[in-house]
């Protein structure tokens, strides 16, 4: 029985040793190896965490930036129609006011070129008058060999021609 007493301290003091070499082992890899891989994996999920949140700000920001540039390209659009239709406006009435002008001128001239057809009537009129009444008293001393005298002569050149404006 000692043999086997023996045996069995010899192994109780192996597994005592290797316990104690476990234990300090895991003691070492604690403190040497977990520790810091523990940090190592602590600030990468720190980090991407962070890269995460900020990729998320970074979305807002260009999302809003992206809203911000949809309104103020939108008001430009709307301003773009307000100087277009400004500009329609203007023109039609520089264009009505150019028409107005012109007709205005176009009547002007009328109006002027009737006033001097009409005075070229008139001065025709009076010239033809003048020859009419000469002629008339040429014909007449002709005719009557006497001279008439200028009441005469003046009555008779008045009816001559009254009697042309009527046959006009």
């Amino acid at each position: 029985m000692f043999i086997v007493a023996e045996s069995n301290q010899l192994y109780l003091g192996d597994m005592l040793f290797y316990l104690i070499s476990f234990l300090i082992m895991s003691a070492l890899v604690w403190h040497f190896a977990w520790k810091p891989v523990t940090q190592m994996m602590q600030k990468r999920a720190d980090k991407i965490a962070n890269d995460i949140d900020s990729a998320a700000k970074s979305r807002e920001e260009a999302q809003k930036l992206a809203s911000k540039r949809q309104e103020e390209l939108k008001g430009s659009r709307q301003e773009a129609a307000t100087i277009v239709d400004n500009a329609k406006q203007s023109g039609e009435s520089q264009r009505a006011e150019i028409i107005a002008t012109a007709q205005q001128d176009a009547q002007n001239l009328k109006d002027q070129a009737q006033k001097d057809a009409e005075q070229a009537r008139q001065d025709a009129l009076r010239g033809a008058k003048e020859d009419v009444a000469n002629l008339s008293i040429e014909i007449a001393s002709k005719l009557i060999h006497k001279q008439l005298n200028a009441d005469d002569q003046q009555a008779l050149i008045d009816s001559y021609i009254e009697g042309l404006v009527k046959h006009e």
